[in-house]
């Protein structure tokens, strides 16, 4: 037995000696190796994996989504672009220089028009990189042609990176909500991105943030995705996020909504809601009080919360039970609750924290709402260039 061990040992050390030689030894057709350039390294860092995928696997036999246990970078298997910066946004109260970092992904060019833009807010303890690779929304964006921005969350502002979508002050989510926005701007004006199209999604906390963003921004975007979301305007505090998380809103969420804006003078937003119904982190709760605020902002109900106009459509599946509100034959809001989810992206890479291969495709289920979707061009114009 022993022996038996020694030896693959032995294998897999030669081996690994041959890879760094290999990697060493000057290309036959030159005289002698040249450090590597670091333009070179840059190149292949922005590129797709499709080389990389390649060397593993024809292509014709790579399955169109696959699970990532040796967690490669986030833009693996996928075909298009990722790019790593910072953007410098306006100063906020207490920060001169206010740089927020993100991650594009930009997948080939199929068409002559111009390409829409779903922006992603991770959650806490995650990262763009975490974002992108469990939600695997790179590889929705090749089939389906539209851009993926993911803004990051700092460690300075905050140990876990979270958003702090609780606090709508400059100094806290209000100001992270403003850098983004500045983002989104200069992404689309630099891509030519479609400002008609500018879709919005997060979870946990980043979800929080979103619904800020929404409520803040509605010109901006053209509707919002949140995933294990909380109840928006009840919270105002660290201590009083975690207590709303748990148990969520002890006040009517159509109220917070009211008091938060005038609802006369919004000009509505599409919403899908997508919640774990096992979910200990932010109770499943919070996902009913979200529908019922985001059909306030659609005019779908009346300050009291009775229906003022529509049809509501219930399906129950395997995966959950999922309702969608239709407004004049169109669908404004659509609430999903997955069955034996907990606190986690569903049908995601299960191999990343705060993804689970349970439920649909929550990538999937956001893009078939989004698709359907348009901003005025009107509206747009004024957003993007305010």
């Amino acid at each position: 037995m022993s022996k038996s061990l020694t030896k693959l040992w032995l294998r897999g050390l030669r081996r690994l000696v041959a890879v760094q030689v290999e990697g060493i030894r000057p290309p036959k057709s030159r005289p002698a190796a040249k450090p590597a350039r670091s333009k070179t390294v840059r190149s292949k860092l922005k590129s797709g994996a499709a080389s990389k995928a390649a060397a593993f696997a024809p292509a014709a036999r790579r399955p169109e989504t696959r699970e990532s246990r040796v967690r490669p970078r986030a833009s693996a298997w996928a075909r298009g672009k990722w790019d790593r910066s910072y953007h410098s946004a306006p100063p906020t109260a207490g920060r001169f220089v206010n740089h927020l970092s993100y991650a594009l992904y930009v997948p080939p060019r199929t068409g002559l028009g111009r390409m829409p833009v779903v922006v992603m807010l991770h959650g806490c303890k995650q990262s763009a990189d975490d974002f992108a690779q469990g939600t695997r929304m790179n590889l929705l964006a090749d089939k389906y042609g539209f851009a993926v921005l993911y803004p990051e969350q700092s460690k300075h502002d905050h140990p876990h990176r979270c958003w702090r979508w609780y606090d709508d002050s400059d100094s806290g989510g209000g100001g992270e909500a403003a850098s983004i926005v500045s983002l989104i701007r200069a992404t689309v004006a630099e891509h030519h991105f479609d400002p008609e199209r500018v879709y919005l999604a997060g979870m946990s906390a980043g979800a929080g943030l979103a619904a800020l963003l929404a409520v803040r921004y509605p010109d901006l975007f053209a509707a919002v995705g949140l995933h294990s979301g909380v109840v928006f305007g009840e919270a105002n505090s660290a201590i009083g996020a975690m207590d709303v998380m748990r148990r969520a809103s002890r006040t009517d969420p159509v109220t917070l909504i009211d008091a938060a804006l005038d609802v006369r003078d919004y000009p509505g937003m599409p919403a899908v809601i997508i919640h774990g119904e096992l979910d200990s982190v932010v109770s499943a709760e919070n996902a009913e009080q979200l529908t019922q605020q985001f059909l306030r902002l659609n005019g779908f109900i009346d300050a009291a919360g009775k229906p003022r106009a529509g049809e509501v459509r219930e399906e129950t599946h395997a995966d959950g039970v999922v309702r969608d509100f239709f407004k004049n034959g169109r669908r404004v809001v659509k609430t999903s609750i997955v069955r034996g989810l907990g606190h986690a992206w569903a049908g995601g890479d299960d191999t990343v924290a705060f993804h689970s291969s349970k439920g649909p495709d929550s990538s999937a289920v956001l893009w078939e709402f989004f698709k359907h979707q348009r901003r005025s061009s009107e509206a747009a114009r004024a957003a993007f260039v305010a």
